[in-house]
């Protein structure tokens, strides 16, 4: 028996404090609790409160007597089932003991108690009680293992699902130009028909580049090239890979970073990527002409990366969920939004990789949310 494992519990019950004390002396084992009872009403609250594995029951007890006990025992639900040994000085005759198993018992002991012979028949029951736990324990973590194989193939539907939509649009769409450039070649119109293919291309190819990373994370094969890199010069890269998606919102985008230069020692392309992600997430969830706000603030070796927007913001029973695998928040107009719901997962997984932390900072449905990146700093580079 293993320390976290439970002990066994028996109910002793006797009026005479020595016989219980001499009872438990008999019993004692490793991993066995024994209960004692100096009456049936006494036996009954230590019944409500503990599961017990084996009662011993003196029969001649003042007041509630063993055999009665046994009846309540027998009558109630959580007690019904518990096996019961009488334990008596007098005479065991063919009507005590027909009333007693009649009351649920499963043996008698004659008192004076053999040692041995108690140690036995009890030893059977604590063994069987203890088999009994072990399967309901393998019970509950196959049950458990089930619940969670279904919340995982309902998952991988519905990634599917989501994964044939958004494949779907970019590939009809170049199908489409394809078939326009075919008719219109050599036109002006062309060159508008190459660069929305040319979108829809890097559409494809972002979505297929977000699903290698989750599968590379997972299986431990990203490998971060890490340098000593500056963290402004990293943040105007990742605005400037967001300003598309910016303006095509028509939002509003404030920077308040930090001038005093700060360090890290990081993969310059993936602090890019999670910062580039979490301003288009914005852009993503905030309504025609909003604001997004990226703020940086330094604090104990540490520098901290917030991105706010004035977006749909997440509801409450929401926000615990939203850094799992293909979660996803409605739009301003209740709608799916593209995309396969792995941006948060990724960006989490990526910030873990370099030490760091995101959380989701604030979010209120309808004013919208803040996301906080924390990354550690390095010393600054001697000139």
């Amino acid at each position: 028996m293993t320390s976290e494992t439970p002990p066994i519990t028996c109910l002793l019950v006797d009026d005479l404090e020595e016989n219980l004390l001499a009872l438990e002396a008999l019993l004692r084992r490793d991993g066995l609790q024994c209960l004692k009872a100096r009456s049936g009403e006494e036996a009954l609250e230590l019944l409500l409160v503990h599961d017990v594995a084996l009662a011993l029951l003196d029969v001649q007890m003042p007041g509630m007597d063993g055999f009665e006990l046994a009846e309540f025992m027998r009558g109630n639900e959580r007690a019904r089932h518990i096996p019961i040994i009488f334990v008596t000085a007098g005479s065991a005759d063919m009507q005590r003991r027909f009333r007693g198993y009649e009351a649920g018992a499963v043996d008698f002991i004659q008192k004076p108690i053999e040692a041995d012979i108690l140690r036995s028949k009890a030893a059977v029951f604590f063994d069987l009680y203890d088999q009994r736990r072990q399967i309901m324990a393998q019970r509950d973590e196959l049950a458990a293992a089930a619940a969670a194989l279904r919340t995982a193939d309902r998952r991988k539907n519905e990634f599917l699902a989501i994964l044939g939509h958004e494949l779907r649009n970019p590939i009809a769409a170049l199908g489409a130009g394809l078939h326009l450039l075919e008719r219109r070649e050599g036109t002006d119109a062309a060159r508008d028909i190459r660069v929305g293919m040319e979108r829809y291309v890097q559409h494809l190819s972002r979505l297929v580049e977000d699903i290698l990373d989750i599968a590379r994370i997972d299986q431990g094969k990203i490998l971060l090239k890490k340098d000593r890199v500056s963290l402004q010069d990293v943040l105007a890269f990742a605005v400037d890979a967001c300003q598309v998606a910016i303006e095509r919102g028509q939002h509003r985008l404030t920077l308040d970073i930090t001038s005093e230069p700060v360090w890290l020692d990081a993969d310059y392309a993936r602090v890019a990527q999670i910062v580039s992600n979490l301003l288009n997430n914005a852009a993503k969830y905030t309504p025609a002409g909003g604001e997004i706000r990226l703020t940086t603030t330094v604090v104990d070796g540490w520098v901290e990366i917030d991105v706010a927007d004035t977006g749909v913001g997440i509801a409450p029973d929401m926000q615990a969920r939203i850094f799992d695998l293909f979660a996803q928040v409605k739009g301003a107009n209740g709608d799916r939004q593209d995309g396969l719901g792995i941006g948060l997962a990724l960006v989490r997984q990526l910030v873990a990789l370099h030490g760091g932390a995101l959380r989701l900072k604030h979010s209120v449905p309808g004013e919208g949310s803040v996301f906080q990146v924390r990354l550690p700093m390095v010393e600054a580079m001697v000139a």
